[in-house]
């Protein structure tokens, strides 16, 4: 390891720790008020903003990065003015830190409350998108947690011009520049003492990015991590699905951005309704310019459907690439994805609310939806301002990784003199 490295990072998580215990004890108002000045910033830079990400664009370009991740990249005036709202989202949530959340007495006497504290300082890796910067920042920010950032390369001058709002935002506000840091080499070996140099520092580590990089955080890091592997998310058209909803529904899940993790990459449709619905469907798709590969009953629907392998039914394309094939009704839709989805977002359009009732009590992911696309997989869509990413976890933190999945809690015991006999 680099001694230079392994200096710089070791002077972050000490930093990093001194940071996290002031803002444990900061008032709600104060975090508020960098946040606000952080959130102006933003819109104040955006020609900056822009510039550095044109900078990275290019770059991009030049290595020839797909077009998927050139548009995870990409930020535009509107992007820009979204990430500006999304840390004001942020600012009017409830802040959860101090809150209690149970309380009771013991016949002895002694009072017990469960109250949520900060989990303390959170590192978070992540690649392409810039965004990810402010969201990380202003969630950590609002649950009282110190972060570090690390970008990827292929995004440094556009996260290092967020970060700076953010910096900005807490010198406003007196707080310590230290509670929002971003890694500022892109030395690959600054990942690995992350990952495992860090465990005096580091609360819990959060991916966010492609298999590649979410696979290497679990295999190596010290601490916990929050994260998914993939987002294998599907739409299931059942047999009393309203046509136009279901044409609507499945367009917008594969085509709104085909990028993130809630896009759909599997699109099953029951065969009772195959001679209505399945046609429409895949034609609106392929006319939308994106690739089906489908079993045979699909590739009967147009000459333009390529044949679907059993991999396909694994695959997280991230692009404007969808797998399709039939099902015999809910009971083989909830088959195939437990055997081949991730558990991260799945959808029935049905108008049976018995049917729809069974997918969603049986469909074992984190986010499950009817009648509504999943895209609609995002923190700042379920009312919590952003998030961090979607966790497939089972413990801890499940679903959008917001401010109240960046807490945990304690107890305090109040007594009177009780002795333990």
């Amino acid at each position: 390891m680099d001694a230079a490295i392994a200096a710089l990072m070791e002077e972050l998580g000490r930093a990093a720790v001194a940071a996290a215990a002031v803002l444990a004890q900061t008032p709600t108002a104060r975090k508020d008020a960098a946040l606000t000045a952080a959130a102006a910033a933003v819109r104040r830079q955006r020609a900056v903003i822009l510039a550095a990400n044109e900078r990275d664009l290019a770059a991009a370009r030049q290595a020839h990065l797909s077009a998927a991740r050139l548009e995870r990249l990409r930020l535009d005036e509107p992007r820009v003015a979204a990430i500006a709202a999304s840390i004001e989202e942020v600012i009017a949530l409830p802040d959860p830190i101090g809150r209690t959340v149970a309380r009771w007495e013991r016949p002895n006497g002694l009072r017990i409350e469960r109250v949520v504290v900060p989990l303390g300082v959170i590192g978070i890796i992540y690649e392409s998108r810039p965004n990810v910067t402010t969201d990380a920042g202003a969630l950590c920010l609002k649950s009282g947690n110190a972060t570090i950032l690390r970008a990827g390369s292929e995004s440094r001058h556009s996260s290092r011009a967020l970060h700076e709002c953010l910096a900005s935002g807490l010198e406003s506000a007196a707080l310590p520049g230290a509670c929002i840091q971003l890694v500022p080499t892109t030395d690959r070996a600054a990942v690995g003492y992350l990952l495992g140099g860090m465990s005096e520092y580091l609360d819990v580590i959060v991916p966010r990015g492609g298999r590649s990089l979410v696979e290497r955080v679990q295999r190596e890091a010290r601490v916990p991590v929050i994260g998914h592997l993939e987002g294998n998310c599907h739409v299931y058209v059942d047999r009393d699905a309203d046509l136009p909803m279901a044409r609507s529904i499945a367009l917008n899940a594969k085509m709104r951005r085909t990028g993130i993790c809630g896009a759909a990459e599997t699109l099953l449709v029951d065969s009772a309704c195959a001679a209505t619905h399945l046609a429409p469907i895949v034609r609106d798709l392929l006319d939308a310019g994106c690739e089906v590969r489908g079993d045979a009953a699909v590739r009967n629907v147009d000459a333009r459907v390529r044949a679907a392998t059993e991999q396909d039914w694994y695959t997280e394309y991230l692009d404007a690439i969808i797998a399709a094939r039939l099902v015999d009704g809910v009971d083989a839709a909830i088959a195939h994805i437990a055997r081949y989805g991730s558990a991260h977002t799945e959808c029935i359009v049905t108008g049976n609310a018995v049917t729809a009732e069974t997918f969603l009590q049986r469909v074992d992911s984190a986010i499950v939806l009817h009648n509504a696309s999943t895209q609609f997989a995002d923190g700042g869509e379920f009312g919590m301002g952003a998030e961090i990413g979607i966790s497939t976890d089972r413990f801890h933190a499940r679903g959008p990784v917001g401010v109240e999945q960046l807490t945990s809690y304690k107890y305090l015991v109040r007594g009177s003199g009780q002795l333990r006999p």
